[in-house]
């Protein structure tokens, strides 16, 4: 088993160590901002944590009690550029969440947008020897998985057994327990840049938390975006992020896919710095409360007022129309949405009996994006405000929250993976450098 394999199997450990105890916090690195949500777990809930096989396992539930947010630093394209920095954004935003809460917290569950995720599909089969599926049968299906060369560097961060067939029964979420001679597992892989993982750790730990689970942000912010109905029938979450559009396509509510595109908001906002000659805060300023990208007639007559990089507004003191903002931020949304719409063809996306899409995160609140994404994505677009959880404050509660309301979920409703069973050491996979097909274009 690998190292990282090892230290993914500590995190889950600690992980229920510390909803036992009662609080855990999670934490959302992003470009644009850090948000940090704390979980408390009172009473009997928490011990009912019991870990098993299906997209529900280990069931618990919670409340946040402190919630805190601060503007991202250190951070490009959804990964650590400037450490020092990043660490004392961590620290201002974890440290004013405690302060809310009252209480002081030790294990954080992180998430990553960045890392060059790619996605891979896996199949496996074994014969069952006693004829009932047993907990050690299921670990020698997940090892029978043929695994591909991921390639140097790059760490497995997901690995989720997402389909279970015995015999000509599909579709099973937990077969233990059930009659039959034939036991085959699909499974679906999620690698990243083990070097944007070990950053992001650094950081965490220099901050005196110690991690206690990490999550593909795409991942999560499907978990909070999508209802049950589309994570069952079939969907695709785009979580518009400032440095980085993260993928995820669900289906029999299990992630089966995942990419991420590397441009988001952050790249909207220089476009408008460089466009209208002006600094990066203000141009930021016009997108948030001047920006949009279906123009109108009454958008020529709509004159904003900016002003240069000199210092001296007298001099620099100008308006332009918002018909000119949209006209300079519309190219790159469309340029961001024709590339997520790429990834998805390439991902055989047409192949889900829907193709519902749903965007979230901070990019997917610019005005007029409901009118311009079923242009580019087909006609089955939404936009999706992550679920609703107890003690999530008003202002944490906008599509830019996804993937910290994701965290939460992904928190006390993990997900099987593949570390979570014992597998033997003699039937660990080795690397075989043949890619898998995706699968799901036949499964599903």
């Amino acid at each position: 088993m690998t190292q990282f394999h090892e230290a993914q199997r500590a995190m889950r450990a600690i992980r229920r160590a510390a909803i036992q105890r009662g609080t855990i916090a999670v934490l959302d690195v992003g470009t644009s901002k850090v948000a940090c949500l704390i979980l408390r777990f009172d009473g009997p809930e928490r011990d009912r944590m019991n870990d098993g096989v299906g997209p529900m396992a280990g069931q618990t539930s919670f409340r946040v009690v402190g919630a805190a947010t601060t503007r991202s630093r250190g951070m490009r394209l959804g990964e650590i550029d400037a450490a020092a920095e990043t660490e004392r954004a961590i620290r201002t935003v974890v440290q004013a969440a405690q302060k809310m809460a009252g209480i002081r917290v030790d294990h954080v569950i992180a998430c990553v947008s960045g890392g060059r995720p790619r996605s891979y599909g896996l199949a496996g089969s074994v014969l069952v020897p006693t004829d009932v599926v047993s907990e050690a049968d299921v670990a020698r299906v997940l090892a029978a998985c043929d695994v591909p060369d991921i390639g140097d560097g790059r760490e497995t961060l997901h690995a989720q057994p997402v389909n279970f067939a015995l015999d000509q029964r599909s579709g099973l979420a937990d077969p233990r327990g059930q009659i039959g001679k034939k036991l085959a597992c699909d499974m679906h892989l999620l690698t990243v840049n083990g070097d944007t993982i070990r950053a992001l750790l650094h950081c965490i730990t220099r901050c005196d938390l110690e991690l206690a689970g990490l999550a593909s942000s795409a991942y999560v912010s499907g978990l909070a975006a999508l209802v049950e109905d589309e994570q069952e029938l079939g969907a695709a979450c785009i979580d518009m992020g400032g440095g980085a559009t993260g993928i995820s396509v669900f289906m029999k509510k299990h992630m089966i896919f995942a990419d991420a595109v590397r441009l988001g908001g952050d790249q909207v906002t220089t476009d408008i710095s460089k466009g209208l000659h002006v600094p990066w805060a203000t141009a930021e300023r016009v997108k948030t409360f001047h920006g949009g990208v279906v123009a109108t007639g009454v958008d020529d007559r709509e004159l904003i007022e900016v002003g240069g990089g000199t210092g001296d507004w007298e001099r620099d003191r100008r308006t332009v129309s918002r018909s000119e903002v949209i006209g300079i931020m519309r190219p790159r949304v469309e340029e961001i949405l024709e590339e997520v719409r790429a990834r998805l063809d390439a991902a055989g996306f047409d192949h889900l009996p829907t193709q519902q899409i749903v965007l979230t995160g901070g990019g997917s609140e610019i005005p007029g994006l409901d009118t311009l994404a079923p242009r580019i994505l087909g006609q089955q677009v939404r936009i999706g405000r992550p679920l609703r959880v107890r003690g999530l404050p008003e202002r944490a509660s906008g599509a830019a929250f996804a993937s910290a309301v994701g965290l939460c979920l992904f928190a006390t409703h993990p997900q099987d993976e593949w570390w979570d069973f014992e597998i033997p050491a003699d039937r660990y996979p080795a690397r075989s450098l043949r890619r898998a097909v995706r699968w799901f274009r036949d499964n599903w």
